[in-house]
C-alpha cells in the first residue's frame, strides 16, 4: 500500500530507517545508543538506508 502523504511519508521512513545496528549480535538500538541494548557491545554502526525510487 504506498503511501501518498508526504508527511506519513516521512515519518514511516524515519521508523524503518533511522537506528544503528550491533555488530556483533544483530540488535536495533536507537540512534542516540551509545552502547548495544542487547550485549552491551559499544560496536554500533548506522542502518545503510538506500532508498529505491520506483
Amino acid at each position: 500500500m504506498p503511501l501518498d502523504d508526504p508527511l506519513k511519508r516521512r515519518i514511516a521512513m524515519k521508523a524503518l530507517l533511522e537506528y544503528k545496528i550491533c555488530r556483533n549480535c544483530g540488535a536495533r538500538n536507537p540512534m542516540s545508543a551509545e552502547k548495544c541494548r542487547r550485549c552491551k557491545s559499544y560496536n554500533l554502526r548506522p542502518k545503510h538506508a538506500k532508498l529505491v525510487k520506483k
